[in-house]
């Protein structure tokens, strides 16, 4: 079913972002092994110029990313982390005009982000630990509140849903409940595409997005590039563009307020006409 998009906005540090319209988030991550991108851009120089692609090209968030989340990959370190992401976040908040997300579930790197300039917390555990919950809602910044079936190195191994739409649903209620009694102002629901599911769970959760639009918080859909996508069409990451424009547009059909996306430039003309047909 489509659904039409909720008023409202996501106040971003400086920036106000409207969300009368789908937002284009911008991938970019610094680190040697993501699935996509990993290892393009971990030159300071080449994740500087990336970033300044992504926001020519339209991004209206930057998503800063220092550890790998695909499946099977391993953590890194604290001090790692901080490393990799935040003097470019330092940088790029002090030169680019969009917000500045920093992807992580570790409290002590997103407390030192927002410090450097970043303005929204995108969180793949789902705020799971309380320190994070504390330091987002201190800052008062938006969060990504994204569902995980188990951890990277292991969520791929047979997850089993009894009905997945319902129980993500389930999850991201709760934890955004928690996040609200915590203090947190801005809450975002991801409902963590590829993440402890298989290809058949995220074509039924694309399917049955508008579902989402039950929960009082505008939705996240990430599904560039994904191995769901690989899988249904036997194509590589470097060829699922194709893939990732049919199922960014089906998100937007259906009701996402914001899409997480590595090819801004051809994702905004599919999120563009996407909108258009919906609100013919």
């Amino acid at each position: 079913m489509v659904r039409a998009l909720r008023p409202g906005r996501l106040q971003c540090g400086r920036y106000a972002l409207s969300l009368e319209r789908t937002l284009i988030m911008g991938v970019l991550n610094v680190t040697p092994d993501s699935f996509y991108d990993g290892g393009r851009y971990f030159d300071a120089q080449q994740a500087i110029e990336q970033a300044e692609r992504l926001v020519t090209e339209g991004a209206d968030i930057l998503d800063i990313g220092g550890e790998s989340s695909r499946p099977g990959s391993d953590p890194v370190s604290l001090e790692e982390e901080l490393q990799r992401v935040g003097q470019l976040i330092e940088t790029l908040a002090a030169n680019l005009n969009v917000p500045i997300s920093i992807d992580t579930y570790k409290a002590e790197t997103a407390a030192r982000c927002l410090e450097l300039g970043a303005t929204i917390v995108n969180d793949i555990t789902g705020l799971r630990d309380a320190a994070m919950r504390e330091v987002v809602a201190r800052h008062d910044v938006p969060v990504v509140i994204m569902h995980m079936q188990g951890d990277p190195k292991t969520m791929q191994q047979a997850p089993i849903y009894n009905d997945v739409v319902a129980e993500v649903k389930e999850f991201l209620a709760c934890r955004a409940r928690d996040a609200v009694a915590a203090g947190v102002r801005q809450v975002i629901v991801d409902p963590g595409i590829g993440f402890g599911k298989t290809a058949a769970h995220n074509m039924e959760l694309l399917r049955r997005l508008g579902e989402f639009s039950d929960l009082p918080y505008p939705v996240l859909v990430g599904v560039s590039r994904k191995s769901s996508i690989g899988q249904i069409t036997g194509a590589a990451p470097e060829e699922r563009l194709p893939g990732t424009l049919a199922a960014t547009a089906i998100a937007v059909l259906n009701g996402a307020n914001i899409v997480r996306v590595h090819d801004v430039k051809e994702c905004k003309q599919a999120v563009l006409m996407a909108e258009a047909i919906r609100r013919a």
